[in-house]
């Protein structure tokens, strides 16, 4: 299996919410940082992806300290790191009230409509759920704002449909919507990243410009696949087909660390995981990450983490014991999105 596939396989991505979104023109469409909105979308989650799928119209995409962005039908944007963003219908438009952000999220709408009247464009507007340090190797290899277009070709025609099927299917009184919908979420997310690989320049470095380079998306692979497996850099150059001063010369350059120092960090990464969320002893739990012995394990783990690997999982489940039931997971929520004018009658969806 490819490197792209195992991470995400161990990362599991969660927790789609999804909601429908029609706007008339004139409008805008206010997104804060998904951080300052977590806790209402998702309590104790650590990392959003925000995304927007824009299906119908085109619309202006502004992210401070960027350039404007012309947006069309068919484009994926993806907010890998949840940046604040601003989407209007033409340059120079802005919001015209405060609207309170916490009453819309707990309104939890099925349709958000908003505009003057005018021409419509349309989204389908959903959050994802990661571990950010499962997903660190990705996460930093992705711009504030990833763009990719599922038009270009007609190959993932499907996928757009699919996506809108499963948000009307969440809506309905039959079982399995949410589901379906969490599965389709990955899927976009998995595709968005391919054509984002494809379309990089040759000169990139960076995590997922090293897939594209044999030896490292080989190696990267093998230390995804087995994790625990007491690997050296002699090994790994043999399994790569190339020599240790290669490998290292060419992983250095794309992932800007050592093999065996990206092997530890990921290690780690899996250990925090297997500790916030699993039962198993310590013991079991550096076992499961390559570390035969306690003293091993809980030295790895205190030079990433600063803390013993005790410390960190009792620091980490005490506030989600002692944390209030969290409310029902909304099937569709808003993001604040400010009218510039009063909605008008309601359209069709």
């Amino acid at each position: 299996m490819d490197a792209l596939s195992e991470v995400l396989r161990v990362v599991r991505l969660s927790s789609a919410i999804f909601f429908n979104a029609r706007f008339t023109a004139p409008w805008c469409f206010s997104s804060p940082a998904a951080a300052s909105v977590m806790d209402i979308l998702h309590p104790g989650a650590e990392r959003l992806v925000v995304f927007h799928l824009l299906t119908e119209g085109e619309c202006h995409l502004q992210i401070e300290g960027s350039p404007e962005v012309m947006l069309h039908a068919g484009n994926v944007i993806v907010f890998p790191h949840g940046d604040a963003h601003l989407m209007t219908s033409a340059p120079g438009v802005t919001p015209g009230g405060a609207t309170d952000l916490q009453a819309i999220l707990r309104r939890r709408p099925r349709m958000l409509r908003y505009g003057g009247g005018g021409a419509a464009t349309r989204f389908v507007c959903g959050y994802l759920v990661c571990d950010p340090r499962l997903c660190r190797s990705i996460l930093a290899a992705l711009p504030q704002v990833l763009i990719v277009n599922l038009r270009t070709d007609g190959k993932t025609d499907w996928l757009e449909q699919s996506i809108q099927y499963a948000v009307d299917e969440a809506a309905s009184p039959r079982p399995g919507g949410e589901g379906m919908l969490a599965k389709l979420s990955e899927v976009l997310f998995v595709e968005t990243l391919r054509r984002y690989i494809a379309q990089l320049p040759n000169e990139q470095t960076g995590w997922l410009a090293g897939l594209r380079d044999r030896p490292v998306a080989r190696a990267l692979a093998l230390m995804h696949e087995r994790p625990a497996h007491d690997w050296t850099l002699e090994e790994l150059a043999r399994e790569c087909g190339t020599s240790r001063s290669v490998l290292s010369e060419r992983f250095s350059h794309f992932v800007a660390q050592s093999p065996m120092g990206y092997l530890t960090r990921w290690r780690m990464a899996l250990a925090a995981n297997l500790l916030r969320n699993s039962s198993m002893s310590l013991c079991r739990v550096g076992e499961e990450v390559g570390y035969p012995t306690d003293t091993a394990f809980s030295r790895a783990f205190r030079r990433e983490f600063g803390v013993p690997p005790a410390t960190w999982r009792r620091r980490e489940l005490r506030p989600q014991a002692a944390a209030p039931a969290a409310a029902p997971q909304a099937k569709y929520v808003a993001v604040a999105a400010t009218p510039i004018s009063q909605p008008g009658p309601a359209a069709p969806p």
